[in-house]
């Protein structure tokens, strides 16, 4: 393998580019097809003045990537972060086409982003500047174009938001247009749990797989936001023992088991989960080292990188975050026979719940809960299987497996429509 600096190792279109050449390689794609694929069908950027409330006129970048439509419209959230790159837009985009592919459902990949600090801004500035946003790209987005939904420092009431922008400028209520509503205005039951639901979902059937015992498996999770949180939640009460939580400002550890519900208490008091007195203080990073069954990195891209990899000791590896392992790490946990679970099929519990907020809208008849939970069971366990069956089919890892069946849908879609000219 060519030697790459850390640099390009922790590029996220980088690495997803990396993955999807393998995959296509190892399918045996069209050469036409694997153009299309490989390239983002629509970038948009935007720069968006925002009156600051001490009068200040403040202008944030923003970008809405299209990665691909051939299955439905895009679909993907929207982060607000100081991070934000293009480049890391496009990945997104792009890992979105695959997950929705992986759980077959009729959408394309979509992802956008605004490069600030909602830290530093006030409701009222991230309003102005969320309004503004939507009606930049106004025409690109739409029920039957491209749904954003929430991703990092965003949240319902910021889709609720965008839904009002877009509503107001199309004359008529339009809830379909976003996904993670507020109840109230059109949302799920079941969608703010929905990834960390599924994340529990596929860590069993890996269990089931690998013919280990759910009782007392002990868990570390990299990130205690929704999607950490809730896993944890649902994770002990079926019977998985969480024995590490790992997060920005530092972790918790405790070999018999942390109390999450305690926990989850804690946190909402102090709005951290320093000085929890039901486990010991840790170093996140070497949680992340430390001797469990099962790892779910559920923050950030890039955690498990050549840096660390080879010093992992869980036997599974289940990825609640978009692209926490980079490609050269993926080779590395190949050979020390860890079970992976990869992100565009282990967090895809939100985009399927998305699916069905959705489609509920678009009905204007909402289910109940126990119905959004028992559909979202039945397409992970269907997906879990079709990746696994996939792998074993093709002599490949896991990973590879679901780009493959990915690849393969959306390649089926595209032959069957035909290019347009």
């Amino acid at each position: 393998m060519a030697t790459i600096t850390l640099e390009q190792e922790i590029n996220p279109w980088e690495a997803q580019a990396a993955r999807f050449d393998y995959a296509a390689r190892k399918l045996n794609l069209d050469e036409g097809i694997w153009k299309i694929l490989r390239y983002p069908s629509r970038e948009i950027i935007v720069h968006i003045p925002v009156m600051m409330d001490d009068g200040h006129i403040e202008v944030f970048t923003g970008f809405r990537v299209q990665h691909s439509v051939a299955r439905g419209p895009g679909k993907g959230g929207i982060r607000y972060s100081p991070d934000v790159t293009l480049d890391e837009v496009r990945a997104l985009a792009s890992w979105m086409t695959w997950k929705c592919a992986v759980v077959n459902i009729p959408f394309g990949g979509a992802k956008g982003g605004i490069i600030c600090d909602p830290k530093h801004m006030s409701m009222g500035e991230i309003e102005r500047m969320t309004r503004r946003y939507t009606s930049d790209i106004i025409e690109f987005i739409g029920p039957e174009k491209d749904v954003p939904a929430p991703d990092v420092n965003t949240n319902d009431q910021v889709m609720a938001w965008i839904m009002d922008t877009y509503s107001m400028h199309m004359r008529q209520t339009v809830t379909a247009v976003v996904t993670g509503k507020p109840l109230s205005i059109g949302g799920s039951r079941g969608r703010t749990e929905a990834t960390g639901r599924g994340i529990a979902m596929v860590c069993d059937e890996a269990m089931r797989y690998l013919s280990m015992r759910q009782e007392g498996c002990r868990v570390v999770i990299q990130g205690f936001g929704n999607v950490g949180s809730n896993a944890a939640r649902l994770m002990t009460d079926r019977g998985y023992k969480i024995v590490g939580i790992a997060e920005q400002d530092g972790g918790l550890y405790n070999p018999n088991g942390i109390d999450v519900c305690a926990l989850l208490d804690y946190r909402e008091r102090n709005r951290t989960v320093l000085g929890f007195k039901g486990a010991e203080a840790a170093d996140s990073d070497q949680l992340l080292l430390s001797d469990c069954e099962i790892l779910i990195p559920a923050a950030t891209e890039n955690v498990i990188t050549s840096r660390n990899a080879d010093r992992i000791k869980a036997r599974i590896v289940c990825e609640g975050a978009n692209g926490p392992t980079t490609a050269v790490a993926d080779e590395i946990l190949a050979d020390k026979k860890i079970f992976i679970i990869p992100d565009i099929l282990a967090n895809a519990g939100g985009v399927t719940a998305s699916y069905f907020e959705w489609v509920q809208d678009r009905q204007g008849y909402f289910w109940n809960e126990a119905t959004v939970n028992e559909r979202l069971e039945a397409i992970l366990r269907e997906s879990f299987d079709d990746v696994v069956r996939y792998a074993e089919a093709h002599n490949v890892n896991n990973r590879i497996a679901a780009y493959m069946l990915a690849i393969d849908r959306v390649a089926f879609t595209i032959k069957q429509r035909g290019i347009y000219a």
